[in-house]
């Protein structure tokens, strides 16, 4: 039995329900050049037969060909994990030359027989066309089966398809149904996309307090969306206990992380101090940056206008060496 690999992060948004070959994105690893692991180093235990997961084990350690090798033998026994694997391999050029036609052929073999993960990944090819021909009705329904055998991501992916109307007739009661399973299973998009409809009372009865345990639950995950709306009502006392400064520890995390949102909420903590001791330097820095990102707020403007050129010229300064950081990380 193989089991499951690592499920990749879904692609729809609550913004823009676009799937494209990013679907397929990971961490690229040189294909093997070296002999694969003793097998008492790449086994693992499978739960359902205490056999050797060898094809696993191979692919967690970057041994890609001896995966192949391993799954292979497991497919021609008909096992459909095996047959997703290999698909997964192909799909990201894995130890092998990048191929979505085969991929979407070892997917749909074991989509056939019953294994979620090749559904999802099936659907997201059908969704951008990859590998095969373009076609979100039964991207759609390959999401439903995946979502009907408990697989979180195509619950979320599914739902949002119904909250926008896209493909299939918009459900808002269906939405929130699907969105609710895969929440349950952990999902933090899930989390925030559920914990947004409590908010704003759309599909469910509107409440704060759900809203802000979803939005904790995301939160916690590391999801910077839910971060800021957590953030934002902890500060405010709507919807969980009030308490400025753990408030602004999480802006903190979340500015660190790139939101403009949080970046700018930050700035303001820190010129009026409030949760965090008052810091001009940091403030006007913080504020910087969040321009750069696209929020402007003309309070901290007039804040920043207000300081010292000294304040002003070293705010600058580290507002530039972060976002140069930043830069390099993410060209």
């Amino acid at each position: 039995m193989i089991r499951r690999y690592p499920a990749r992060a879904a692609l729809l948004t609550l913004a823009a329900l676009a799937l494209a070959s990013s679907a397929f994105a990971q961490d690229a690893k040189t294909p093997e050049k070296s002999p694969a692991p003793p097998a008492s180093q790449a086994a693992t235990k499978s739960a359902d037969d205490n056999q050797p997961d060898l094809a696993y084990g191979a692919y967690q350690r970057g041994y890609y060909l001896t995966a192949l090798k391993y799954a292979t033998a497991e497919a021609e026994k008909d096992e459909p994990q095996a047959m997703t694997l290999i698909g997964m391999l192909y799909a990201n050029g894995l130890g092998v030359g990048q191929d979505s036609v085969k991929a979407a052929h070892w997917y749909e073999l074991a989509a056939a027989r019953g294994d979620p993960d090749a559904m999802f990944s099936l659907a997201m090819m059908y969704f951008s066309g990859q590998g095969v021909t373009k076609d979100p009705k039964k991207g759609a329904d390959l999401l439903q089966q995946a979502a009907d055998k408990g697989h979180a991501l195509a619950a979320y992916d599914l739902a949002l398809l119904y909250l926008q109307g896209q493909t299939v007739q918009k459900d808002i009661a269906h939405a929130v149904k699907l969105l609710t399973a895969s929440a349950a299973a952990g999902n933090d998009k899930a989390q925030y996309a559920l914990g947004t409809l409590y908010k704003e009372g759309r599909g469910v009865p509107k409440n704060q307090q759900k809203a802000m345990q979803l939005m904790g639950a995301a939160s916690v995950a590391g999801n910077i969306d839910a971060m800021v709306e957590y953030a934002i009502a902890e500060f405010n006392g709507n919807g969980v206990e009030k308490n400025e400064p753990a408030a602004a520890q999480l802006f903190l995390r979340a500015a660190r992380r790139g939101s403009p949102i949080a970046q700018d909420r930050l700035a303001r903590i820190l010129m009026a101090g409030r949760g965090m001791p008052v810091d001009p330097v940091e403030a006007v820095k913080w504020h910087i940056i969040a321009k750069a990102g696209g929020d402007h707020d003309a309070e901290v403007e007039a804040f920043a206008a207000k300081q010292s050129k000294k304040v002003r010229d070293e705010a600058e300064n580290k507002a530039k060496e972060w976002l140069a950081t930043l830069t390099a990380l993410h060209p």
